[in-house]
């Protein structure tokens, strides 16, 4: 059985003093949670992480990484820089990079790459538009955006991955799947991991990230495919995303 991960996605979010106030609320009452559980903050605040979190059930990571190892890339934040950190985690792909920042498969496929070699785990999102979902594309959008990153690495590791779905439309829209619609996409990006390596794809984490909140967590956490959540807005209220991981 497949342990839940329950990653929060601060986004670019955050203060010294916020983060503090945050991360002693989780550490107070998280206790020895059944769920992994981690936050993906900015990366000025990798280093509060790292000493307030150390030693506790929290991992940390990062929320974007880039595709060069080092060299004349101002503004860039390489897989060694997370690794120094002590980074388990970097999202890869998000909706926000691939609409904002123009990111391609194929940019984002060298992403998950560059993580994998620095031994960070790469969170790779996935998922459609509004307009494409209505017009019936939901399958060959969300295959097309993951085949092109299973292409890019080896059999081997395809188990390294998390892979994140989160439909486009349903992130700060107030917008939800409903379960079933969530876990049909999910089974079906659980097929496109099997057609690499059917084993290591039995153990793949696949998380929901569309705007899970402890009111629809449980009933989403219960689909068969469904090993977890990417949480926004959530994560940044300590009752809110102890709520989720409660329900994980």
């Amino acid at each position: 059985m497949r342990r839940k991960l329950i990653a929060g996605n601060w986004k670019m979010n955050g203060s010294l003093v916020a983060n503090q106030v945050l991360l002693n609320g989780l550490k107070a009452e998280l206790g020895h949670p059944a769920c992994t559980v981690a936050v993906c903050v900015p990366a000025p605040y990798f280093a509060q992480c790292q000493t307030m979190l150390s030693g506790s059930p929290v991992a940390w990571g990062g929320q974007d990484i880039s595709t060069h190892e080092s060299g004349a890339y101002t503004g860039e934040i390489s897989g060694a820089m997370l690794k120094d950190f002590g980074c388990a985690y970097v999202i890869v792909g998000h909706s926000e990079r691939r609409s904002y920042h123009g990111e391609s498969n194929e940019s984002v496929a060298q992403k998950v790459v560059s993580a994998l070699k620095a031994g960070v785990t790469p969170i790779v999102c996935v998922g459609e538009s509004l307009a494409e979902r209505e017009a019936g594309q939901t399958e060959s959008v969300v295959s097309k955006q993951i085949d092109v990153v299973l292409a890019a690495i080896g059999e081997s590791d395809v188990g390294k991955l998390v892979v994140a779905y989160e439909p486009v439309w349903a992130i700060g829209t107030g917008k939800t799947a409903t379960p079933q619609m969530a876990q049909d996409v999910h089974a079906m990006l659980r097929s496109r991991l099997t057609i690499k390596n059917a084993a290591a794809a039995k153990t793949v984490q696949i998380l929901y990230g569309g705007s899970m909140k402890p009111e629809n967590a449980k009933d989403l956490l219960a689909m068969t495919d469904i090993d977890g959540g990417l949480i926004g807005g959530a994560s940044l209220k300590a009752a809110d995303f102890l709520a989720i991981i409660k329900a994980a």
